[in-house]
């Protein structure tokens, strides 16, 4: 088994740098390198498996901790599929206006629903999923279609339902 390496306190401080700059110049002389000899150490340092290995862990680190993981994503898509999110959205009245939080409409609960499903293979063998979806769209339908009736049952629908994400065989 191969012993890990430690960086030089100069080293850390250049890979650190390195990480928020993206400079190996300008890394090298905040580290305390020489002007002169800058690029040719930036260069160097970057070439060296102990920098790069640190360099490339703390990257991965910041990445896991910034960029939303599969898990949280699907929790996301869920609760706006749910109708449990609120977003705030300004609305304008005669007198002003005025900052409301707005649940997601059922287009926003449909794209979010389109997209859960796309992660889950749905067999067509798999009859209690297909039913299951298939009950979905439908109580969703439902939904369209009481508050295109509650608005004015002269005018044309407000929101249709268009099944996009149906099997094409393109």
């Amino acid at each position: 088994m191969m012993k890990k390496r430690k960086l030089t306190p100069k080293q850390q401080k250049f890979a650190d740098y390195y990480i928020e700059t993206g400079n190996a110049t300008e890394s090298a002389i905040k580290a305390g390198y020489s002007k002169k000899t800058a690029r040719v150490i930036g260069q160097e340092n970057l070439q060296k498996p102990a920098i790069k290995s640190y360099i490339d862990e703390r990257m991965k680190e910041l990445a896991d901790k910034r960029i939303m993981g599969m898990q949280e994503a699907l929790e996301l898509l869920t609760s706006i599929a749910r109708g449990e999110m609120t977003e705030e959205v300004i609305v304008t009245f005669a007198d002003g206006y005025r900052k409301v939080n707005k649940t997601p409409d059922i287009k926003e609960r449909l794209k979010a629903l389109e997209q859960i499903l796309k992660r889950f293979a749905v067999s067509e063998n798999d009859e209690l999923r297909n039913r299951l979806l298939e009950a979905q769209i439908e109580k969703l339908r439902a939904e369209v279609d009481k508050i295109n009736k509650e608005n004015n049952a002269d005018a044309p629908p407000q929101i249709t339902i268009v099944d996009e994400w149906a099997d094409n065989d393109d």
